[in-house]
């Protein structure tokens, strides 16, 4: 009797376990059925395709302050950040000659003085000649020319001299010094130089020591590049939203204004410069180099059908999705689609608004 009731304990207890299995089984299933029959709603949304270009924000204009002489940096009369007018005075050049430059703007003076004193004496005989009528009025106008022309070199000698030794002069009531006055009205961006500092002068031949940078920085624009994949998208005037890094709530808007001919290489992708006009600043303050993306919005849908482009099968140019049929079923749906911005896309037909579409399987890997 004992062995039948130990016998009759073991297939209770294999019974109990196989109901347990068969239960999370069935368990298991129910959830790989449910799992793999997740749906989708056709909404209606707003769809915005575009153009992503990376770079940052410039003034219109940046001018690059430099000097006409030769010289030092005697003074400077403004700083980082000042504002100034047209016409205020920058720095004060002041002339560093070389002995060897020194000198031989004296000694031209003196030349000049020796040919001038020569010619007036020569002037006044030929004066007395032309009166007794032993020369011609046309040789006396030659003499009298030459006689006026050394004046005139003399004065530009002497002139050149005075502004190598005081670092200024007068002619024709005009005062020229080596006080280099601002030609725009802006701000002062950067200063490249120091009291002291030597100055190579702006020639037809040499480019001159950048001393300051300034601009006007009510005028702004955003420079930057789009990848070769967008730039046959966008157009001049296409409107454009900015996200400027340092002002990540800012509502930045502008429109495209210049859209470069030619590519260039950029860490082995090729790129486009675009220029971006800004004409609404929400209140904020841009300065000169922010980093910024700037989204160019190429075309726009509001309320339109839409479902996520993931669910979307893509067969030879033409899109389909999956419908559920029953509770277990589904079949294939043919759809015709519109504007996508790489997460929703717009169902022009085939589909309507409400109508659920299953998501595509998972596939896992073991």
């Amino acid at each position: 009797m004992k062995k039948k009731s130990g016998k009759r304990v073991v297939w209770i207890i294999l019974a109990a376990v196989l109901v347990i299995v068969v239960i999370i089984i069935a368990v298991n299933s129910g959830r790989s059925s449910d799992a793999s029959r997740v749906t989708v709603t056709v909404e209606k949304k707003t769809i915005i395709d575009k153009a992503l270009a990376v770079g940052s924000i410039e003034p219109v204009n940046e001018i690059a302050v430099k000097s006409k002489i030769s010289g030092v940096v005697g003074q400077l009369f403004v700083n980082v950040g000042d504002y100034v007018e047209k016409g205020q005075p920058l720095l004060e050049v002041k002339p560093d000659p070389t002995p060897q430059e020194l000198v031989q703007a004296k000694r031209n003076v003196e030349m000049r003085k020796i040919a001038v004193e020569t010619l007036n004496k020569e002037l006044n005989r030929n004066k007395e000649l032309r009166d007794k009528n032993l020369i011609s009025d046309y040789d006396y106008e030659v003499l009298e020319r030459e006689y006026e022309e050394s004046a005139l070199n003399l004065k530009i000698a002497a002139e050149q001299l005075e502004l190598l030794e005081k670092g200024k002069v007068t002619i024709a009531d005009k005062n020229i010094e080596s006080v280099i006055n601002s030609p725009i009205t802006g701000f002062i961006l950067e200063k490249a130089v120091n009291v002291g500092d030597p100055v190579v002068p702006l020639t037809s031949y040499q480019a001159g020591t950048e001393m300051l940078k300034m601009a006007d920085m009510e005028k702004l624009i955003f420079k930057g590049t789009v990848d070769e994949i967008d730039v046959g998208k966008i157009r001049e005037g296409m409107p454009v939203e900015l996200q400027v890094g340092a002002l990540p709530n800012a509502d930045v808007r502008g429109r495209v204004s210049l859209i470069s001919l030619k590519a260039r290489r950029d860490q082995n992708t090729t790129v486009f410069p675009v220029e971006i006009t800004i004409d609404h600043l929400d209140g904020k303050v841009l300065r000169a180099g922010f980093s910024a993306n700037a989204s160019i919005i190429i075309a726009r849908k509001d309320s339109v059908p839409s479902i996520p482009e993931r669910v979307v099968y893509f067969r030879n140019d033409s899109a389909f999705v999956r419908v559920p049929v029953g509770e277990a079923g589904s079949r294939e749906q043919y759809i015709e689609t519109g504007l996508s911005d790489a997460i929703q896309i717009e169902v022009l037909s085939g589909l309507e608004e409400g109508q659920e579409v299953l998501e595509k399987e998972i596939t896992q890997i073991r």
